[in-house]
């Protein structure tokens, strides 16, 4: 029995799967409202629907959010990496980065949609708004924490600019970019999901919602579901991209 618990504890995503089921099934029983669906039943119809609508959903879900964050990884790490390294730029942008950052941008999707219609454009460009400013916050971080004496040492050794960037910049940049990554993509899904209620038949997020107002319970956790395991997968796929770049810190 203790090595079996040991086994469990040791498989992470087991141990917390089985909590989340069992959590929900207190809850199920312990409620016995119609609202909270068992998790057995929710799995069965989560399985028959998934081959057919649920997984368009859920493609054009993860679509906008892939979109999203390729376009603030890219802009928000050339803009960090300026700001970093330049005492003009810092000056220049680094406040207006500071005003716009707290700001509740989903408050201006209404504005996206009139300025860019009612279809994926305004739901990527509110997921950029959001994204983007953590990825330039933590570059730039990422970049001023280098200490100085390091730049000296490497500049010693002859090294251009291009080298200098491969060889010390990008290597002690790169876990605050992936952390802010992973950060990211729950405000991501989190953002969409508020998102896909409007003016929209396709996402994840109006499905769930479609299937509350429809009083359909059971599709409406199968969505909740679709939504966590599309979430875990991308958790996974960024673990995975980080032991390859940043081997170091594993």
């Amino acid at each position: 029995m203790a090595r079996m618990t040991r086994r469990l504890l040791a498989n992470k995503t087991l141990y917390g799967v089985l909590v989340i089921v069992v959590a929900w099934y207190v809850l199920h029983f312990g409620l016995r409202s119609a609202a909270i669906p068992s998790p057995h039943e929710t799995l069965m119809n989560f399985v028959m629907i998934l081959p057919g609508e649920l997984s368009l959903h859920l493609l054009v879900s993860l679509l906008r959010i892939t979109i999203a964050i390729v376009i603030s990884l890219i802009a928000g790490s050339l803009i960090g990496l300026w700001i970093g390294m330049s005492k003009k730029a810092n000056e220049l942008i680094s406040p207006i980065v500071y005003i716009l950052y707290p700001l509740p941008k989903i408050a201006f999707l209404p504005v996206l949609m009139i300025l860019f219609g009612l279809g994926n454009t305004p739901k990527i460009v509110l997921i950029i708004t959001i994204v983007i400013f953590q990825i330039i916050v933590a570059v730039k971080d990422g970049v001023k924490e280098i200490p100085k004496e390091l730049f000296y040492s490497v500049q010693s050794l002859g090294v251009n600019k291009q080298e200098l960037y491969r060889h010390l910049i990008i290597p002690a940049v790169l876990p605050k970019m992936i952390t802010a990554l992973r950060i990211s993509i729950g405000v991501s899904i989190s953002v969409l999901f508020y998102a896909e209620n409007f003016a929209t038949t396709y996402g994840i997020g109006y499905f769930i919602m479609d299937s509350w107002i429809k009083v359909n319970y059971v599709e409406m956790f199968s969505g909740i579901l679709a939504l966590s395991i599309l979430g875990y997968f991308l958790f996974k796929l960024i673990d995975i991209i980080e032991r390859k770049v940043c081997r170091w810190i594993w």
